[in-house]
């Protein structure tokens, strides 16, 4: 039997295919398990409630493609599995201050991250390509990593289209702060995410904002 070089091909895109779909729904099988839940818009304009951290995830994929409409695979997993089952480990087991914040953070990535790799590895991934995504999911390497700093983008701009203001009818009374987040939020990302971001809708008074937070 002779196999020629577009069955290999063709083989080979079918079970690349197959792994990519068997990451991507074991990824979201865990955040489908987020007790908390998000209120959104479905297509036909119907208020719908869905996992919390389903919600991001998909928010994540939005903007991943907007910001880049062919993102590598290994990328594409990596965004999705940002926030993975973020919910197990609350806020409030670290102090409440910048130091609790940084830890809090720093073993959520690491934990993040390794639940990443080891759904990758089990959907048929190499040791290598797990690895990739789990360095992604911590975003190791920002300043010279350009998928690294894709992912950065697409969290900030997640942030300023579906939290930000949210964030801001909590923290109201204190406009400094909320300015200062802005601007290092604007600082983290690059040229193609600042394009991005002065296109998303916002209330005038978050308008007014980002003005204040770029002005300064």
């Amino acid at each position: 039997m002779i196999i020629s070089t577009e069955n290999i091909t063709l083989y080979t895109s079918e079970y690349r295919m197959a792994k990519f779909e068997a990451a991507l729904r074991k990824i979201d099988d865990v955040h489908s398990k987020d007790p908390k839940l998000a209120r959104v818009k479905t297509d036909a304009g119907e208020d719908e409630e869905i996992p919390d951290e389903l919600h991001y995830a998909k928010m994540m994929t939005e903007y991943l493609l907007q910001h880049d409409p062919n993102p590598s695979e290994l990328l594409y997993l990596a965004v999705r599995a940002q926030h993975l089952q973020r919910w197990e480990i609350p806020r409030t087991d670290y102090p409440m201050n910048r130091m609790g914040y940084i830890s809090w953070r720093t073993a959520q990535k690491k934990r993040q991250a390794a639940h990443a790799e080891e759904i990758c590895l089990s959907c048929g991934y190499s040791t290598e390509e797990a690895a990739r995504v789990a360095a992604l999911v911590r975003k190791e390497d920002m300043k010279r990593d350009a998928e690294c700093q894709v992912l950065e983008d697409v969290a900030c701009l997640v942030f300023l289209a579906d939290q930000f203001e949210k964030f801001e009818r909590e923290h109201g009374e204190d406009r400094e702060k909320i300015v200062n987040i802005l601007r290092k939020t604007w600082a983290k990302m690059s040229e193609r995410g600042h394009e991005l971001a002065l296109q998303i809708k916002m209330s005038d008074q978050g308008k007014g904002l980002v003005v204040e937070a770029l002005e300064a």
